[in-house]
This record gives C-alpha cells, sequence and structure tokens, in this order.
C-alpha cells in the first residue's frame, strides 16, 4: 500500500476508515492480519487516535474484529456466511441492473459493451487478471448507472467481507468460461433496455457465484 502524503492533521479517521476498506477490499489486507494502530498511523499519517476510530468503524461494518488482550484484525469471514452474503449481493444488484436498464444512455451502452469485449478478450487469451478487473468494472459500472447510491455503499461492504472468496473463484480453472456468458447476459438486457431480464440474469449470475464458492470450499479448490 502507497504510504499517504498528508499530515496527521489533514487525515481523519473518515480517511484512514477508507484507506483500510479500500485496501481490504483490493486483498491488500488478508483475513487475520493484525490491523496495529502505530503501523496504520504511520502509514497512512494520521494520529492513532483516528486509526483507532476507524478500526471501530470498521469493526461495526463487519470488516475488522478486535480479539481481547490481542488488538484488531481483519475479520475472516466463514464460508456460509460468504454465501448469505452472495445472497443479499443478489437481491441488490438485481434491483441495480434493473434499474440501470431503465436509465440507460445509448453512449453509456456502448461502455458496458466496450467492457463485455474486453472480458471476451481477456478469457480468450487466459489474462485472469483482465477479466478479474472486467468484473469490477461491469458490476461497479452497473451500480453507478442505476443510481442507487444507498444500494451501493451496502453492497461495497458485503463485498469487501467476502472478498478472499472472490479471489479464490478467479483463480479456480474454467471460472471465467463459466462466468463470461452470464456477464454478457446481463449486458445484453440492460443494453435492450429489460429491466425485468436484467434483474433475471443478475440473479442467476450470483446464484452460480454462491454454488461457485460453496464447490470451491467442499473441494479443496
Amino acid at each position: 500500500m502507497a504510504t499517504a502524503t498528508r499530515t496527521s492533521a489533514a487525515v481523519n479517521a473518515t480517511d484512514v476508515a477508507d484507506q483500510i476498506r479500500a485496501a481490504i477490499f483490493a486483498g491488500e489486507l488478508v483475513p487475520n492480519q493484525r490491523l496495529v494502530e502505530a503501523d496504520l498511523a504511520e502509514m497512512y499519517g494520521a494520529s492513532r487516535g483516528h486509526v483507532r476510530t476507524a478500526l471501530s468503524e470498521l469493526t461495526v461494518e463487519g470488516l475488522v474484529e478486535r480479539i481481547q488482550n490481542r488488538g484488531a484484525r481483519v475479520r475472516s469471514v466463514p464460508v456460509e456466511e460468504a454465501i448469505e452474503i452472495v445472497e443479499v449481493r443478489s437481491a441488490l444488484e438485481a434491483l441495480c441492473a434493473a434499474r440501470a436498464a431503465m436509465r440507460i444512455t445509448d453512449a453509456e451502452a456502448e461502455e458496458l459493451r466496450q467492457i463485455g469485449r474486453s472480458m471476451e478478450t481477456a478469457v480468450e487469451t487466459g489474462d485472469q487478471a483482465a477479466y478479474a478487473q472486467g468484473n469490477t468494472d461491469l458490476h461497479s459500472t452497473l451500480i453507478r448507472l442505476s443510481g442507487q447510491k444507498t444500494a451501493a455503499a451496502t453492497i461495497d461492504r458485503l463485498r469487501a467481507q467476502a472478498v478472499r472468496f472472490q479471489y479464490r473463484l478467479f483463480a479456480k480453472p474454467g471460472r471465467s468460461q463459466q462466468s463470461l456468458p452470464e456477464h454478457l447476459a446481463i449486458i445484453d438486457a440492460v443494453c435492450a433496455r429489460e429491466p425485468e431480464e436484467a434483474a433475471r440474469a443478475m440473479r442467476e449470475h450470483l446464484m452460480s457465484v454462491g454454488a461457485a464458492i460453496e464447490e470451491s470450499v467442499r473441494s479443496g479448490a
């Protein structure tokens, strides 16, 4: 993670929480990793008081847990909870896909199609990193196009909690080939301005994600 350039006076607790949250979501901070206040204060150029407040906020969000006499660490989410998270995301992101289909402009439709084309190229070339980025771009773009700010904030928190399962799926052989048609179906429905079909395609995709997580854990992959 890059060291913050602002002074501790300029970096408040919200800034620190945002940066730690982003690091967890990006996989830079991993489950069970200790979060030492002094180290975080130096890393982000913040006071220890602001770091402590940020960790408390992230504990409420379910991203961090405090262990008695051992301090804070990134919370490790069990598989059962990860599947529940995907189920909740399914409802929220289906709403976002439907709203995006209702609001989308021609220029925005082309933006989605371009993401789809980049994901197809990534599968053809075996570029897993590019496919993972396309996945992130697609979901984020649909949420943005939906205009659903409350849903967006909730989805971000949920995705961050289950991020380790997301990375395990990206690394699973054949997963991108399986999920690509699901993503393209979502894009087609949104660009065709068919809200019900867009919602259905999103639900089916995230149901597939939940099943893949369960299978991955069962097989030990």
